[in-house]
């Protein structure tokens, strides 16, 4: 069966990423008939007071510049609606995501659109879709006590319901890389499966 992939990078650097490497190589192991590309270096805006705004009013009440302000969020939504699995390329920076996975993770989280509330609290309507992570880091180690950036990305893409959530990693690059790759590369060859 076809399948559209919506391939992420989250690193702020362009040459020489780690995670941007095993994105792609994630990309090619599972192929697809369709590729959507998101690089978040070039920076996405944060939301704003004008934002939230023309967000909570209704769809059909909102004038030309609401509209505007909501244009990239809504397109970026319908990235994740149209594709099935979604490979993102997540470096470890200071503990935590990169800002700028923040700000894309600010703007595709909108209620009516990925998730809604039911009289038993939230509830994702991105589901049956899957999550590869691609996570690298220097020192931290994936899962570990001080690793914030997996249980939060795996929580709010949960949110959005993508609960199918694979994480190949490459962590404690500092420590071992040849091991930390090594280890990733293998990953890598049982996703196809």
């Amino acid at each position: 069966m076809p399948q559209t992939i919506l391939h992420i990078d989250a690193s702020a650097r362009l040459k020489d990423s780690t995670t941007r490497d095993l994105s792609d190589r994630i990309v090619r192991t599972l192929g697809a008939s369709r590729i959507i590309r998101r690089d978040l270096s070039a920076p996405l805006p944060l939301i704003t007071e004008n934002w939230i705004n023309a967000n909570f009013t209704p769809a059909e009440d909102r004038d030309a510049v609401q509209r505007d302000v909501l244009s990239l969020s809504d397109a970026l939504v319908d990235e994740l609606q149209r594709a099935d699995t979604i490979v993102i390329g997540l470096p470890i920076y200071n503990f935590s995501v990169p800002a700028a996975f923040k700000a894309w993770l600010d703007l595709i989280a909108r209620v009516g659109l990925t998730f809604a509330y039911n009289e038993n609290g939230p509830v994702g309507l991105l589901s049956g879709k899957r999550a590869v992570l691609a996570v690298a880091s220097g020192g931290t180690a994936v899962g570990s006590d001080v690793d914030f950036a997996t249980g939060y990305a795996r929580h709010v893409l949960g949110f959005v319901g993508i609960t199918n959530v694979d994480i190949v990693a490459a962590d404690q690059m500092a420590i071992d890389a040849d091991a930390a790759l090594a280890n990733a590369y293998d990953a890598i060859e049982t996703l196809a499966a």
